[in-house]
């Protein structure tokens, strides 16, 4: 995707046409790529990384603080590391295109560095970086609405939340208790795929089940049915 092109797209689908162009271009630029053109003005996206991060840690904690005023801290925090840990920047950058707009040096464009997911992790933070420096806090905040935090009620950011331990911690507030989990039954899926049931007890008592496509995920996803009942009593 040429940079024309990824502008006209921005425009498109998120109304963001930024004022300085030089900012879009540096978030978009690997250091390889300067190295192979040195008359070109400009810098590599990595300071506007650094910016990005603490722009991201920033905008999702306001995002969740106003969301959700019935949550407590314990919750607020687990939710805020599970959104910025930077292996899910790379699906949002796929998401917006980042990867198709990148400048790469040609040894990193011939080793597939544009579907790497280290670089498109960078590279979103870049990117939230530049908009911020353009256009300020609430033009990252809606832009994050659209992306990023639209993706919370999908359950995608569930992946990175230890629903266990979170349901251990609640369980043994008032001192301890035991937690057992058995995996019930495995089926095979038309797509040959199986699928797994976990349940989850307490001191000989069943609280909730759940399923997975691994006994791993059917006990996260058992705990996770537990303690949406305990939160709803």
């Amino acid at each position: 995707m040429s940079q024309d092109s990824f502008k006209q797209y921005l425009r498109t689908e998120f109304n963001i046409v930024f004022h300085d162009e030089d900012l879009l271009l540096e978030a978009l630029t690997q250091r390889n790529y300067l190295n192979e053109h040195p008359n070109e003005p400009g810098r590599d996206y990595q300071r506007l990384e650094f910016l990005g991060d603490s722009v991201m840690q920033v905008s999702v904690a306001e995002y969740l603080f106003k969301r959700y005023p019935d949550w407590h801290e314990g919750q607020l925090t687990e939710m805020r590391i599970a959104m910025v840990q930077t292996r899910s920047f790379a699906h949002f950058s796929r998401l917006v295109h980042l990867n198709e707009a990148v400048r790469l040096g040609k040894g990193e464009e011939m080793s597939g560095a544009r579907e790497r997911d280290s670089l498109l992790e960078d590279i979103w933070e870049a990117f939230i970086g530049a908009l911020y420096l353009d256009q300020g806090a609430d033009a990252v905040q809606e832009f994050l609405e659209r992306t990023l935090f639209a993706a919370i009620d999908t359950g995608f950011f569930d992946h990175f939340i230890d629903f266990k331990s979170r349901l251990q911690e609640k369980l043994q507030v008032n001192g301890a208790v035991v937690i057992d989990y058995q995996t019930e039954r495995e089926q095979a899926m038309a797509d040959k795929t199986q699928v797994f049931e976990a349940s989850v007890s307490v001191d000989g008592h069943e609280l909730a089940r759940g399923t997975g496509k691994s006994i791993k995920d059917a006990e996260k996803a058992a705990a996770r049915a537990a303690l949406k009942l305990l939160e709803e009593k």
